[in-house]
């Protein structure tokens, strides 16, 4: 029975690849775009003329082929790609600078990143990499960080165990290896159910691109966790692998310790989703040269070569619609007034809850199709930054191009979840995981921008509603009550700090401040703080929901792209908008980006 319905599967798959791809659009990727690097612009007032371009009516584009709303990697990645297919798009952002998390801000002297720590996969002949040369034209450069790139840190100060953790495919497992003997097992299962998950993730592309006919077909007949393992998997959580694994809690602890990364404690974490994670940092992990904001940097001018736009200062606060309830066209608060924005097409980076529950109007918004797509995802944890500046080179404070994620202890989701239900200036004072690195450490550009001075960024999770009270305050003055609670997490890191790194000492310490949910809901548009958009839990990567949730929406020229429609991070957000910009090309641009890194490949082979 399961070999006639492969066969089935497979003559739809050749019917519709014709159908769907009849006609595509111009190919991103069709040619090598790179160009000679060109030195690294640090003027920031020649920077700002780039990212900081403020909204006025009279600098939008005519005869727009999109408009799309967020400037984001998810919806910047975007443009760039419409771009290089020959689209006039205009990009729309509500901060007064481009770039969504990797922008950057200064603070008393110092710059801070505020969400790009360290990217995996970016190996030259790699897809990934080939991708963003081709999106930046060869002009972000990157650096690689230390090797071991993270340290996880266990157990308080006086029971402290630390394990490196290096990339490599062999010396990642033959590190774990060294530092637990007699897990050789254990180890090589781990490593083995990690790739063929991994493997298995051309199927959420797939489901997503395809017609919605075609993806639940494979859906309900089953076909999907048949011919994925991602999927497979996708249903099990991390805490129930790895705790079959062995019975080592320090070991299951490292084997998990990447779910900081996304925000759900290993037992509501898909093993799926866990492994994706751990293969993008196998190849090695960098650190992009001269600082986050150098990504939108290079990427707008492509965007403006082909006549569009990327505007700040512009809050888009409701999509237009026709009487055939199509999109077409977004309405900008100027000062008190509206300024209309019409376009054939619509794309949001704005978050699947921003756009269907504050964009739509009502009548759309219950939509039953909508309401389902709602129905399915959730809100993700509110995220916690905090930022130091500091007095004395790297070498002076003992910083350098690695990360420390320090964890109070080995069993996460007992210690999460304590902390999440606790009272909040109780949990101010125990926090449980707290990421550090040196953004200034990692930038061999930094000594000459900044000499003497340094950089440390620290990322935790922190619940909206103990911060919500304040929501509506000034968001430079929110009070003394909001300012005590936000002392009381920055004196219990500032503790984990000074243990981690010896040579910080408060008298080193020149800035500090942090960011809490509500931060990022006014500077982000996050709706309840979240910094990897909805929630990446176990439910969020069956095969039902991704095929449901695509770039696709209910409503005719209204798209979605970004974290939301494929995963969180820099990576998935760009895969999101690769997934959005294959839609709207009608070819898969997943499947272009590989091709054209085979060819960069061989003729670099041949060179040699």
């Amino acid at each position: 029975m399961w070999l006639a319905i492969l066969v089935v599967c497979v003559f739809l798959v050749l019917v519709l690849l014709k159908y769907v791809f009849s006609t595509p659009e111009p190919n991103p990727f069709a040619v090598d775009t790179r160009e000679p690097v060109k030195p690294i612009v640090f003027d920031k007032k020649e920077k700002k003329k780039v990212l900081k371009q403020g909204f006025v009516e009279s600098r939008v584009p005519e005869n727009l082929d999109a408009v799309i709303v967020g400037s984001g990697i998810g919806g910047l990645g975007l443009a760039v790609l419409l771009a290089k297919a020959g689209k006039k798009v205009l990009v729309l952002e509500q901060h007064s600078r481009a770039g969504g998390c990797c922008h950057t801000f200064t603070e008393k002297g110092f710059e801070f990143d505020v969400g790009i720590h360290y990217i995996g996969d970016l190996l030259e002949h790699k897809p990934f990499r080939c991708m963003l040369d081709q999106m930046t034209n060869g002009q972000l450069q990157w650096v690689p960080l230390d090797n071991p790139f993270d340290q996880v840190v266990l157990g308080p100060p006086e029971d402290r165990r630390v394990y490196p953790i290096y990339s490599g495919r062999n010396r990642f497992p033959d590190e774990l290896k060294r530092c637990f003997p007699g897990e050789e097992k254990a180890i090589d299962e781990y490593m083995r159910l990690i790739k063929k998950a991994g493997k298995g993730l051309w199927l959420l592309a797939f489901l997503k691109i395809y017609p919605l006919p075609l993806a639940k077909f494979l859906v309900y007949t089953g076909l999907a966790n048949r011919l994925s393992f991602f999927f497979k998997m996708a249903s099990r959580s991390l805490t129930d692998v790895v705790n079959e694994l062995t019975e080592n809690k320090d070991l299951r602890a490292v084997f998990a310790y990447l779910f900081g990364t996304y925000g759900n404690i290993p037992k509501d974490t898909s093993f799926s989703m866990h492994s994706l994670l751990v293969r993008h940092y196998w190849n090695g992990a960098w650190y992009p040269k001269g600082g986050a904001s150098e990504i939108a940097y290079h990427m707008i001018p492509i965007v403006e070569k082909a006549g569009g736009a990327v505007l700040v200062r512009a809050p888009v606060n409701r999509i237009l619609f026709n009487e055939a309830n199509e999109a077409c066209g977004v309405s900008v608060m100027k000062g008190q007034e509206e300024v209309h924005i019409h376009a054939p097409m619509v794309i949001s980076n704005a978050g699947i809850f921003n756009t269907y529950q504050k964009l739509l109007p009502q009548e759309l918004q219950a939509m039953p199709a909508i309401q389902e797509q709602l129905s399915m995802m959730k809100n993700g944890e509110g995220g916690l930054s905090i930022f130091l500046g500091l007095n004395g080179t790297k070498e002076e404070l003992g910083l350098n191009a690695q990360n420390y994620w320090v964890f109070a202890e080995n069993n996460y989701d007992e210690l999460v979840e304590a902390y999440a239900n606790g009272e909040r200036e109780e949990s101010a004072r125990k926090v449980p995981l707290l990421f550090l690195a040196s953004p200034s450490a990692k930038d061999p550009t930094w000594e000459e921008r900044s000499p003497g001075k340094s950089t440390l960024s620290l990322v935790s999770f922190a619940k909206y509603e103990w911060f919500e009270e304040w929501k509506d305050e000034k968001v430079t003055n929110r009070g003394p009550d909001y300012k005590d609670l936000k002392q009381t997490f920055i004196n219990t890191a500032l503790d984990v700090v000074m243990d981690v790194l010896p040579k910080i000492t408060r008298d080193k310490i020149e800035f500090v401040d942090a960011g809490t949910p509500i931060t990022n809901t006014y500077y982000i548009g996050a709706p309840k703080g979240e910094i990897y958009g909805a929630d990446h839990g176990i439910g969020r990567f069956s095969a039902k929901l991704n095929a449901i949730i695509r770039p696709q929406t209910p409503l005719k020229n209204l798209y979605l792209t970004g974290q939301d429609i494929f995963v969180c991070g820099f990576a998935g957000a760009l895969a999101g908008a690769l997934t959005c910009g294959s839609v709207i090309l009608k070819r898969n641009l997943h499947l272009d980006a590989i091709d054209l890194a085979k060819k960069i490949k061989l003729i670099k082979v041949k060179d040699e």
